[in-house]
Order: structure tokens, then C-alpha cells, then sequence
């Protein structure tokens, strides 16, 4: 049995903390503050990313039908979203490392499971609980950050993270073809082989995630008392604390009152619903395109996410850039947005498959490109540890009606035109534009607010 006294993650009793006091009358360098963060990017970063690729790899679900297909991916939704806000709390109630390997565990031995279905009930059963098991992993990660990383150094961070769980579906196609040569290895199918063999390095990760996770700044042993301190003292007062209750009413009552609480979850909803459709739509493309051979189409799916890589790491470089090459997120998120509605508008008309092929390429870089640059925004504007918990979860969670509504919109029976499938999404992104545009003006006036608050108390002080 490994002592607790040999983990990175050493119980919090056990580490002096550092006083605020010390920390704002001997402000570190910015250079020993780079350093600290990298250090914490290899260690935290880059475990996170590696495993958000694994659990966001494209699963074939046997040989379902489109309406089975349409429900064995929505059942999934259902869970993740209500589970999401108490999910992303007990990240903070737990410490991150035990929670964090808790649900790479679960995922990954429900995900082997779904290997050993027998029929469409057993297959949407062990989609439900996988929801179940997942939920809070993705919003957990955006609010572990949070506890290291000040809102205007997480732009890069959260696209790397997000991008490399995109960049799962590039090397989808080539795992599902390479797996497809296990077909009747052990009498069992190549879909099947698929959930096994992706279920064992969420299990391994797990184990790693438990013993070297760093939790917190005053928990880790890899830091010098300076880099700790050079960490505390780089983030705001509103920032999560590991000292701060997991659940707080009155930061509670904070955020629902909040004016950015609702366009918020406008945001997510309506570009969730209206962008994460043109998944669906790939597939189409490229049987159009009239390839027959199967590694071709396979190695087809792989340029739509490999741009969501290069743009999506491409904008968040510029947003994280100071002058004078520094890009608003606001800005940015606004244009992929519009970038979108353009490229459904063109679908709409467009029948030459080439065209249509690259379009739905950008649409979709266009789409999964947009959370990832706002998400950082919307943890700037809650205030507190719960409130930004709460936050996080509960946006997340309006974001899984993608899942649950997004198949219905784009099934089939509406293909291989769409013509429907766009005019409704074109409707939701126009009104996730209008939302963007309040979010932006209610987040500036309450940095105004709280520059006047600061204001007044540096005065009161003197």
C-alpha cells in the first residue's frame, strides 16, 4: 500500500498554506509564475486532454437503425445533464484526484460493458448509466482550472483541452478501420473489440488521476514555495479557493440572480442544439463524394476535426496574445458563429458534393470551435467558489439538450438535403448571436462594477 506522504496530492493538513498577506507584499515574477504554470500544465493539462480523447473517440453502436441510432444516442444526454451541477461540486467536496479517477473508472468498465450487449435494450441501458458515469468530467475540468489558472490565461488552456478532444475524431476513422480487421477475433464483432480495447485506458488513467493528480496549489510538492505563491497571488478574488465551502447559499442565490445567469444558458442551448448538428450531416457528405472504398471514406472524416485542431488552437493563441495581435473572445465567438450560418445557408443551395464536402468541413470547425472560446468568459463572470461551480454544471448541462434534441433535427428522413435540418438551425444561431451580444454587455458592465468597487476600496485604504 503507497503512504500518503509519497503522493503529489498530499492531504491539505498536512501542507502550510500561504497567507495572502505574504503573498501581496512579495509579488513573484512573471517569469517564475510562467514556470510554476507550465510545470502545472504537463501535470494537469496534459493528463486531462489525453483522456477527453480517449472518452470522445467515435463509437459505432452495432448495426442500429437510424431512429435506434438517433435514441441510443440521445439516452446518453438525459443523465450527463442532470447530474452535470452536482456532478461539477463534488469534484471540490471529494479533492479532484479522487473524483476525477472515480469517473474514469466507471466510464471505462460501463464502456467494455457496452461490448457485451445483446440486444437494443442492454445497448441503450449501458448508454444511460455511461451518461451517468461521465457527467461533471468535462465542466470538472473546466472548474479544476479555475482553481490554478486566472480567467484570462485559461483561453489557451481550455482550446488545447477541448481541441484535442476533437482531434479524437480524426483518428476515429483510422481506429474504426484498423479494429474492423478484428471482426470475428475471439467470436466476437469489430464494434464490439471498439468498446473493449477504448475501455482499458480510461481504467489505467484512472489509477494515475488517483495518486498523481495535482488538486490544488497548496497541496502539490512540485512547487517551490515561490511558484506557490507566484500561483495564489495571480488570481483574482473571485477565483475558486480550496479553502472556500463546496456549497454556499448565499453565492448560490448570487448566480441565479445574476443578469448573465440566462443569456448564458441561451448560449448554450441554442448553439448547442443549432451547431452540433452538422455532425450528422459528415457522413452524407461523403458517401456523396462517391468514394468506394472504405479507408478512403474512413480517411475522409479526418480533415473537418483536424481544422477544429488548427483553428480552434489558431483563435485561442490570438485571444491569449497581448497587443497587438490580441483577439476578444466576444469578437471571435461572434464570427465562428456567423462563419456557420453561412456555411448552412450555402448548403441549403449548394448540390455539387465537393462543395458541399468542404462546406460542412467549416461548419462544423466553425461549431466545435465556439464553447471553448466563450467558456472562459463565463467563468470570469461568476464570483466565488460555489458560484463557479454551480455555474460551470449547470451551463454545461443546458448545453446536453445538443443530444437529446440535435438527433431529432437532423435525422434522416429530412437527408440527404438538410434543407429542414439548416432552417432550423440557422434560426437557433441567430438567436445564440442576439444572446452573445447580451452576455457581452451585462459581463462589461459588471467589470465596471467591479473596477469601481476595487476603486473605492484602495481609496478607502489610503
Amino acid at each position: 500500500m503507497v503512504s500518503l506522504k509519497h503522493l503529489d496530492d498530499a492531504p491539505t493538513k498536512e501542507i502550510h498554506d500561504v497567507p495572502d498577506s505574504e503573498v501581496s507584499s512579495n509579488l513573484p515574477s512573471e517569469s517564475t509564475l510562467k514556470t510554476a504554470h507550465r510545470q502545472v500544465d504537463k501535470r494537469l493539462l496534459c493528463s486531462y486532454a489525453f483522456v477527453y480523447l480517449i472518452m470522445r473517440i467515435h463509437k459505432q453502436l452495432g448495426n442500429l437503425s437510424s431512429s435506434q441510432w438517433a435514441w441510443a444516442l440521445s439516452v446518453f444526454y438525459y443523465p450527463y445533464m442532470f447530474l452535470e451541477p452536482f456532478a461539477t461540486l463534488m469534484l471540490k467536496h471529494f479533492s479532484p484526484n479522487v473524483w476525477m479517477s472515480r469517473i474514469m473508472i466507471t466510464w471505462g468498465v460501463i464502456s467494455m460493458c457496452q461490448g457485451a450487449t445483446q440486444n437494443y435494450a442492454g445497448i441503450l441501458v449501458c448508454r444511460f448509466f455511461l451518461g451517468a458515469a461521465e457527467a461533471g468530467f468535462y465542466p470538472g475540468v473546466l472548474y479544476h482550472l479555475s482553481f490554478w489558472h486566472p480567467t484570462d490565461r485559461l483561453p489557451l488552456r481550455t482550446a488545447f483541452f477541448y481541441a484535442c478532444g476533437m482531434f479524437s475524431g480524426t483518428i476515429s476513422g483510422l481506429l474504426a478501420y484498423a479494429i474492423s480487421y478484428m471482426n470475428g477475433v475471439a467470436g466476437l464483432a469489430g464494434w464490439r473489440w471498439l468498446f473493449i480495447l477504448e475501455g482499458i485506458p480510461a481504467i489505467l488513467c484512472s489509477v494515475y488521476t488517483f495518486f498523481y493528480l495535482p488538486n490544488y496549489p497548496q497541496t502539490v510538492k512540485f512547487l517551490t514555495e515561490e511558484e506557490r505563491a507566484a500561483i495564489l497571488a495571480g488570481l483574482p478574488d473571485q477565483a475558486p479557493t480550496m479553502e472556500a465551502k463546496t456549497f454556499n447559499l448565499k453565492q448560490t442565490k448570487t448566480l441565479f440572480k445574476s443578469p448573465t445567469f440566462v443569456p448564458f444558458l441561451m448560449i448554450w442551448i441554442t448553439h448547442g442544439i443549432g451547431g452540433w448538428g452538422i455532425s450528422f450531416v459528415l457522413p452524407t457528405a461523403i458517401y456523396e463524394l462517391e468514394t468506394s472504398n472504405t479507408a478512403v471514406s474512413q480517411i475522409m472524416t479526418m480533415p473537418p476535426f483536424t481544422l477544429v485542431f488548427v483553428i480552434l488552437c489558431g483563435l485561442a493563441f490570438f485571444i491569449h496574445t497581448r497587443q497587438p495581435l490580441h483577439l476578444s473572445p466576444w469578437v471571435a465567438g461572434l464570427s465562428v458563429e456567423i462563419v456557420q450560418i453561412i456555411c448552412y445557408i450555402l448548403l441549403i443551395n449548394v448540390k455539387q458534393p465537393v462543395a458541399k464536402y468542404i462546406f460542412v468541413m467549416i461548419a462544423t470547425a466553425a461549431s466545435q470551435s465556439f464553447f471553448a472560446i466563450i467558456w472562459p468568459e463565463r467563468i470570469r463572470a461568476a464570483r466565488g467558489t460555489t458560484t463557479a461551480g454551480l455555474a460551470i454544471g449547470i451551463t454545461n448541462a443546458s448545453c446536453q439538450l445538443m443530444g437529446i434534441v440535435g438527433p431529432q433535427i437532423y435525422r434522416p428522413k429530412f437527408g440527404p438535403t438538410y434543407r429542414v435540418s439548416y432552417i432550423c438551425s440557422i434560426a437557433l444561431l441567430a438567436t445564440c448571436l442576439g444572446t452573445v451580444l447580451t452576455s457581452w454587455f451585462f459581463v462589461m458592465k459588471d467589470d465596471k462594477m467591479r473596477a469601481a468597487e476595487d476603486t473605492h476600496k484602495r481609496e478607502t485604504v489610503a
